[in-house]
């Protein structure tokens, strides 16, 4: 039944239902429009439609070309940019925006360091194994290579477990695809004081020979193509008592031993980027010139195998996990827990060569003597 065929009483009722209904819609219509929310939406629009995304001085200028001088003083006047008032009252001036915030942690305490470190979890989805790196047998490249590599896995890692070894191993394969690093394996091993055993002395010490023989057997097996797939594509590592700045810079892989791995963020950390092309021209390392500790100083002793293993205790970290820590592991090459000083003196090694003072130099060396004198390591690579 048609509208029109309603007794007039009843068309003039579902009338005033319509209108009702209109001017209810039409009201939460306005007050929508009126919503500060509303309005504050239309603003960011406006603003990303007149700048185009940009906060150049352009974009700036655009958006306040309209207003009045009574409008910019106002703007001013609570831009929290212009103008910060401390409550404590303190002078601007004396705020140091170049130092890092002070979080409640002292990383310059290896305890503390360690705990800091825990902090930050795996990223075991960054983990891309890197391409094997073959280096021909038989020749002076290799021999060169093959003395420089052995002696970081020996003074960075000698008292690490063998998958430790390795993986310092492949940092150093790593750096030398990276176009970040020298391009040969001795060049990326004696690159400054990247890794520390270049600078503390370490190598003024006749290493081990049972520990030799090991770290030489990685390096070989890393210089035939052996791939350290736990670290992925690492170019970087430092042992768990201290806590570098440009750790949180960095993608944390894994943690084996006392050495924590990590990548590089982003793209650069990808297999695609690795892409330097071996060099081929090892240089020849006068080691007696990285016989000096520029750390402090040094000491020897004499260790024996049986005397490493009888100084070993297990330690349970703050993560839970355990491992073997020996206390004559220190005097042989391994890593030891350094005291505060210790710890202040190799961050300033790091601190210094990453402001671009750190050196190069060039050049191979003897076979070591078998002999059961040691020496101490506090290193790691940066």
């Amino acid at each position: 039944m048609g509208l029109n065929r309603l007794p007039k009483g009843m068309r003039t009722l579902r009338g005033v239902i319509a209108a009702s209904t209109a001017l209810v819609l039409m009201g939460a219509a306005v007050a929508a429009w009126a919503w500060p929310g509303h309005a504050a939406k239309l603003g960011i629009e406006r603003l990303v439609a007149e700048t185009h995304g940009s906060l150049s001085q352009d974009a700036l200028n655009s958006v306040t070309a309209g207003m009045t001088p009574a409008d910019l003083a106002i703007a001013r006047r609570h831009d929290p940019f212009l103008k910060i008032v401390p409550r404590d009252g303190t002078d601007l001036a004396s705020f140091d925006l170049k130092g890092r915030p002070d979080l409640g942690f002292d990383p310059s305490s290896p305890d503390e360091a360690m705990r800091i470190n825990a902090l930050l979890p795996n990223d075991t989805a960054a983990l891309t194994a890197a391409k094997p790196f073959v280096l021909a047998a038989g020749t002076v490249e290799r021999a060169r290579a093959e003395r420089c590599l052995t002696e970081a896995v020996y003074y960075e890692a000698a008292t690490e477990p063998r998958d430790g070894q390795e993986g310092v191993a492949q940092v150093v394969i790593n750096r030398t695809r990276s176009p970040t690093f020298p391009n040969s394996v001795c060049g990326v091993v004696f690159q400054g004081c990247q890794f520390s055993f270049i600078c503390d002395g370490s190598m003024a010490k006749t290493p081990v020979a049972w520990a030799w023989k090991r770290a030489q057997d990685v390096a070989d097996h890393a210089l035939d193509g052996y791939v350290a797939t736990q670290v992925g594509t690492a170019t970087h590592y430092h042992a768990d008592y201290v806590a570098p700045d440009w750790s949180a810079e960095r993608v944390k892989l894994i943690q084996i031993g006392k050495h924590i791995f990590y990548r590089w963020r982003g793209r650069a950390g990808d297999l695609s980027a690795f892409v330097q092309r071996y060099a081929g021209n090892e240089p020849v390392i006068q080691e007696a010139n990285y016989r000096v500790n520029r750390f402090g100083p040094s000491q020897t002793a004499t260790v024996s195998l049986a005397a490493l293993k009888a100084s070993a205790k297990t330690v349970v970290t703050d993560s839970g996990s355990t491992r073997v820590e020996t206390v004559l592991g220190a005097t042989m090459a391994g890593r030891k827990r350094p005291d505060k000083d210790e710890v202040a003196k190799i961050n300033a090694s790091l601190a210094k060569y990453e402001q671009g003072l750190g050196g190069t130099s060039a050049p191979v060396i003897s076979a070591p003597a078998s002999s059961s004198a040691g020496g101490a390591a506090m290193g790691q690579s940066n």
